[in-house]
């Protein structure tokens, strides 16, 4: 239910399935809500499910039920649940959305909502079909200084939206972490188009109101991987930083050792599934791109030029806008730079969104009219997991936390619904094939009509 400023207000029973480091995020929101119960925890691993008991104990709730990835049917069938949270390995969402929408539960999904074109389609049919509810928790939507930015071209203070510039980059300690983990395979996460991008895409589909209909891309792994780090003389040859000399001092290595959250979800539970989180970043299996320009064209007319590099040496993004009345310029640092890490240092900076990183910047949004001087666009500045992001989107979707002020935003236009989800992906699809194939990509051709 929604109360009058559009917040949802959740009750009842919860399950969280895939129970690795962002999950923590949703356990500690549940137990911050009273109306709230964790009652079950999915994986297919029960070290990491043995992580969020250990939460659950010390935040003084009951613990949940522990259910093997193979019994998740038996889970559906035995929780009577109001809620699901999906936060799994992306390629694995669509087994977990579609039977619990079958069920009639409402479904939570971290982004992307799946990574391939039968995957989405299937979730669209079966959102259709059942007429059930599912969210994806684009999280990047609640930053206060993102929707400042679409309130500004909603008021028409630019006129129309003719054309997007979009620069997003990720520095060499959380562009890197894609490349120690599963995201490094391209046929898991749809590479960083799709795990990482969806959110960017995502927010252009949300400030210029459009939806995406062509793609050109082209991309590349440009920096990590072993042919690479052999050239610029960054490579190293272990296979993973644990029990690794190579790697003690590698500024590019994660030592899970180093962070108790880490330690227990990694390091303490690879004996079970043999999942390695610390691999090295310059290793010869990588499958995904580095670098990568996309061209987007929009229903609207709007075409978007956009490019991701993820070993850069600060952290953040610059968008324009350019109007018929205008022009909107957006800045955010997210980190200004990194110190190198190493063996037996802090090893929690490293993953990132939780928390504000450890050099956080600032952001910036200019407006220029035409014949106008600049002037500098007032906004809310919130610190914390993806720039205020987390908690206002848990704020709506779980509902506000008792005793603290939720964040005020325009509610009623953030949240993102599976059509929000297939679109932000969508465009990552495209990309993909445009890579493949050199080609311009047509979306409703790649994802049919549904959209």
């Amino acid at each position: 239910m929604s109360d009058t400023n559009g917040t949802t207000k959740l009750a009842g029973r919860v399950a969280i399935v895939g129970t690795g480091h962002r999950a923590r995020l949703y356990t500690k929101a549940i137990c911050d809500r009273p109306a709230m119960q964790l009652v079950a925890l999915c994986d297919t691993n029960p070290a990491r499910m043995d992580h969020h008991q250990a939460m659950l104990k010390e935040l003084g709730r009951p613990e949940a039920k522990k259910y093997a990835a193979e019994d998740f049917p038996k889970m559906l069938e035995e929780q009577n649940l109001d809620v699901l949270v999906v936060t799994t390995i992306d390629y694995t969402h669509d087994q977990y959305i579609v039977p619990a929408l079958k069920a009639g539960i409402k479904v939570l999904t971290e982004k992307p909502m799946t990574t391939d074109v039968e995957k989405a389609k299937k979730i669209l049919q079966t959102v259709e079909e059942t007429k059930g509810s599912l969210q994806v928790l684009f999280n990047y939507r609640y930053n206060p200084v993102h929707w400042k930015v679409a309130e500004v071209i909603a008021e028409g203070k630019i006129g129309n939206v003719k054309s997007v510039h979009f620069e997003w980059l990720l520095d060499t300690v959380h562009g890197a972490d894609y490349f120690r983990r599963w995201h490094r395979y391209k046929d898991r996460s749809g590479g960083l188009m799709i795990h990482k991008s969806s959110h960017h895409f995502d927010l252009v589909n949300f400030w210029i109101q459009s939806k995406p209909s062509a793609v050109f891309g082209m991309g590349k792994l440009a920096f990590y991987g072993k042919e690479q780090g052999t050239k610029s003389g960054w490579a190293r040859s272990y296979d993973r930083a644990r029990d690794s000399k190579e790697a003690a001092d590698d500024p590019f290595a994660i030592h899970l050792e180093d962070e108790p959250g880490l330690k227990a979800l990694y390091h303490d539970a690879e004996h079970i599934d043999g999942y390695h989180r610390d691999m090295n970043v310059f290793a010869d299996d990588i499958t995904i791109e580095d670098d990568m320009s996309v061209l987007v064209n929009y229903e609207s007319g709007v075409n978007m030029t956009y490019h991701l590099t993820a070993y850069s040496p600060w952290e953040g993004y610059r968008v324009m806008f350019n109007g018929d009345k205008g022009r909107l310029e957006l800045e955010v640092v997210e980190n200004s730079h990194r110190e190198p890490g190493k063996k037996g240092g802090n090893a929690e900076g490293v993953v990132h969104g939780e928390k504000a990183l450890p050099n956080e910047g600032k952001a910036k949004i200019t407006l220029q009219q035409l014949w106008k001087e600049k002037e500098d666009v007032p906004y809310i500045w919130a610190t914390g997991g993806h720039g205020g992001g987390d908690d206002a989107m848990l704020d709506q979707i779980l509902g506000p936390r008792p005793g603290i002020e939720p964040t005020k935003t325009p509610i009623n236009r953030l949240s993102a619904n599976e059509i929000d989800g297939a679109l932000a992906m969508a465009v990552g699809l495209a990309a993909n094939e445009s890579f493949k194939t050199g080609k311009l990509v047509n979306i409703k051709e790649l994802l049919g009509q549904q959209l």
